[in-house]
């Protein structure tokens, strides 16, 4: 006020339209005839100019948030995983071809079509069967992932040998696909509590998170907010990797429905959590009209008995707990939204009980379990998915080392950590000689204070003693696993697993996640007994743990844990045996075509917008004599060209076309002719299937364009064909129209004549 009677022009810059609209609210709500201006631009600190009579602010000063730096887009590396990366094939590799079943991947060869160069990716099969693949058919293709060390069967080609087990699989994958799209459909039918927009007070509590969202927590807390603004019941997944913001996300969530007068159930595995998440949402929500409590094993019945009453006379808007939550014992008046903290954790008949709950509520459900256990959900339309890939800002990758029990090397980690004023956890999952543990580390560091915590403490007992490791009392926290799932002390960037060869991949990856979330480098030991007694698979995991220490990561350990366990651990006996016959990645495109067929017949009325369509990338295919391809004396390296192939076959739009295409020209040079035309096949690709094709033949001078094969197909009755043919009929001196016999059934064909490249077929599609 002093600045504004002065006669001085204040702005305040914002970074983010929701600091704008939080700055207006405020404003208006005081009523202050001090109206700054609010430019949406983030600066690193506020100045005032005395000489042109300025005064500017930055947002994070006034709220006293975490300034992000914001570093250009050409220098930043997103740290998300691909299937390029994660499945670089080598030659002698086991690969499935979704038609043709599992082979030897020979590599990249060069062979003739028509006089004309062509790349194909070579397959052997049984009794020296060779089958060579068009480039452009590499979608087909993908790295065989069976249980670890099990060689898969490989059939001769033609024998019908791989084609029966491909039915085998799909009648059983449909069974487990119409089970769940069905429970889908009846809750897309029913009709659930629809949620106003966002008000005011939502506003404030967003704006007043201290760090700066990260995309994918912008794009999840939007997801959420639909499906809560929509009629029918939300049942959403969040998937993201330890410490990516997940907990925030389900904060935001809670607040919305309670601002709308609804009651918020959040569950969760351990008791250590529930009292963990207490904490957290109490000091999220410390300055709104929010009341929390919660309830584990270690309340006393007394505590209980009045926490369910005021549960049920609505006295409670948010309650957290562990499984007690689900009881027949706790009775709502008005609950809005359940929040289910690591599903996967609870036993069966817990997950029973929250299936009968879910019937008329929203559910949203957070796991940092990598995405493989997921993916059936979202392969399947049965759970709507939100995936969290980016890290938070200024976060390092965990420092991960592979050690004997030395004591040397102990104590100097652990005084390492607490000399720079951080705290150390030890986990040692033996309750039977924990104490003998902390006995060493005491002899070790003497001067360090130290608890002991495990489930059989008494509970008040434990919380006191979390409480007081949180809030920095104790330097080091021996511990089992109860400390798992939830527990966040950001001062705690040290961590040792004792005897980790015991645990498993996704366990150790959850545990090394309790360190690194502040901006400080953490460092985690995992303590093993020697190489050479351990089990092939506990060393197999080691290695991939110690490896994979990437923010991120998850995607590649539960790839890595599909193979040493094999598919079944990850995705429930059911589906077992016949994932190994065939690989993960096949029983994915099979899941993905049952799914398709289930839902163009059995579900076409709950799906219809879906199936507007007409065909899929993955069935279309391109067969050209034309030369098409990287040269050898553009990309000279076989395994660049071959992942440069992989990745163009994913390209879904023309911006990432354009970005793929300026990558080239920096790293290769100029483009040559025959890549120029192997980019525009992308093009003709997207035109071929808006209009309905599923295959193009591009040969001696004349391109034929084949309709969707299945006569039944929605695509016939939809308005798209109808456009398409009247089109054709009005250019009959450009394409005619005509029914072909084929084994399988007859098949509408459009050919055009005259057409020998690749620009000219583009431009005779474009007149549709």
């Amino acid at each position: 006020m002093e600045y504004k009677n002065k006669g001085y022009e204040i702005n305040i810059f914002c970074s983010s339209k929701n600091q704008i609209k939080r700055f207006k609210d405020i404003f208006e709500r005081t009523e202050s005839n001090l109206i700054p201006g609010l430019i949406e631009k983030s600066i690193h600190k506020g100045f005032v100019n005395h000489e042109e009579k300025k005064v500017c602010y930055s947002d994070h000063e006034i709220f006293d948030r975490y300034h992000k730096f914001n570093i250009k887009a050409g220098f930043s590396r997103k740290k998300r995983v691909t299937l390029n990366e994660l499945n670089q094939l080598e030659i002698g590799d086991y690969v499935t071809h979704i038609d043709h079943g599992i082979g030897i991947f020979g590599g990249l060869q060069k062979i003739e079509v028509n006089g004309k160069k062509q790349e194909a990716i070579k397959l052997s099969y049984s009794e020296r069967d060779t089958l060579y693949v068009s480039i452009h058919l590499i979608h087909k293709i993908c790295k065989y992932n069976g249980k670890d060390g099990t060689k898969p069967k490989i059939f001769k080609l033609g024998s019908g040998a791989w084609k029966k087990i491909k039915l085998k699989a799909k009648s059983r994958v449909k069974k487990v696909a119409f089970n769940l799209i069905e429970a889908y459909a009846k809750r897309k039918l029913k009709k659930g509590f629809q949620y106003g927009p966002d008000s005011s007070i939502q506003h404030e509590l967003e704006a007043s998170f201290i760090y700066e969202d990260t995309p994918d927590q912008v794009k999840s807390t939007s997801d959420i907010k639909n499906d809560m603004e929509s009629p029918q019941p939300m049942d959403r997944l969040i998937c993201g990797d330890v410490g990516f913001g997940k907990t925030e996300i389900a904060i935001r969530a809670a607040f919305k429905a309670i601002d709308n007068g609804k009651q918020v159930a959040v569950l969760v595995p351990t008791t250590v959590l529930a009292f963990q998440h207490f904490k957290t949402f109490s000091e999220r929500l410390k300055d709104f009209p929010v009341t929390i409590d919660y309830l584990n094993r270690f309340r006393t019945n007394k505590e209980k008995k009045i926490i369910k009453g005021e549960v049920s006379s609505g006295k409670i808007d948010l309650i957290i707990g562990t499984h007690q939550l689900v009881n027949k014992s706790i009775e709502f008046k008005n609950l809005g939204l359940l929040i289910v903290d690591e599903e996967q954790k609870f036993g069966v008949s817990v997950k029973e009980k929250i299936r009968s709950i879910k019937e008329n509520i929203d559910v949203l459900t957070l796991t940092a379990t990598p995405i493989p256990r997921t993916l059936q959900y979202s392969l399947m339309s049965a759970r709507d998915l939100s995936i969290i890939n980016t890290p938070p800002q200024n976060r390092f990758p965990i420092d991960s080392n592979v050690i004997s029990f030395k004591e040397e090397i102990i104590s100097e980690a652990i005084n390492y950590e607490i000399q720079r004023g951080g705290q150390v956890f030890f986990i040692h999952n033996r309750i039977e000689n924990i104490q003998d543990v902390a006995a060493l580390i005491s002899r070790l560091v003497p001067n360090a204070d130290i608890a002991v915590v495990h489930g059989r403490l008494d509970g008040k007992k434990l919380e006191k003693i979390m409480l007081d490791f949180i809030s920095g009392e104790y330097d080091i926290l021996i511990s089992t696993t109860i400390i798992e799932s939830g527990l966040d002390v950001p001062n705690a960037n040290t961590i040792f697993i004792n005897n980790a060869q015991h645990f498993g991949l996704s366990d150790l990856h959850q545990i090394r996640g309790r360190v690194g979330r502040s901006n400080k480098k953490a460092f985690c030991y995992f303590i093993t007994s020697p190489y050479s007694s351990m089990t092939k698979e506990a060393r197999k995991r080691i290695e991939a743990i110690e490896q994979h220490t990437e923010l991120g990561s998850g995607f590649f350990i539960a790839m890595k844990d599909l193979e040493i366990r094999g598919a079944g651990d990850l995705l429930g006996a059911e589906q077992s045996g016949f994932i190994n016959d065939i690989g993960f990645e096949t029983y994915q495109k099979i899941l993905k075509e049952a799914v398709e067929e289930l839902k163009s017949n059995n579900f076409k009325d709950l799906f219809n917008d879906d199936l507007e369509i007409k065909s899929s990338n993955n069935n279309f295919q391109i067969d050209t004599d034309l030369e098409i391809l990287f040269p050898d004396d553009y990309i000279n390296n076989i395994k660049e060209r071959l992942k440069l192939y992989k990745q163009l076959s994913e390209i879904n739009n023309s911006i990432e076309l354009k970005e793929f295409k300026n990558n080239l020209k920096d790293r290769f040079g100029n483009i040559p002719y025959q890549t120029i035309d192997l980019l525009k096949t992308v093009e003709l690709k997207w035109l071929a299937i808006d209009l309905g094709f599923e295959k193009i033949i591009l040969k001696n001078n004349k391109m034929i364009c084949r309709f969707i094969s299945d006569k039944e197909h929605t695509y016939y009755l939809s308005g798209n064909f109808q456009k398409t043919l009247t089109t054709i009929l009005k250019n009959k001196n450009l394409c005619e129209v005509k029914e072909k016999k084929k084994n399988s059934g007859d098949v509408l064909l459009a050919t055009f004549k005259e057409i020998n490249s690749i620009h000219e077929a583009l431009n005779r599609l474009k007149i549709f």
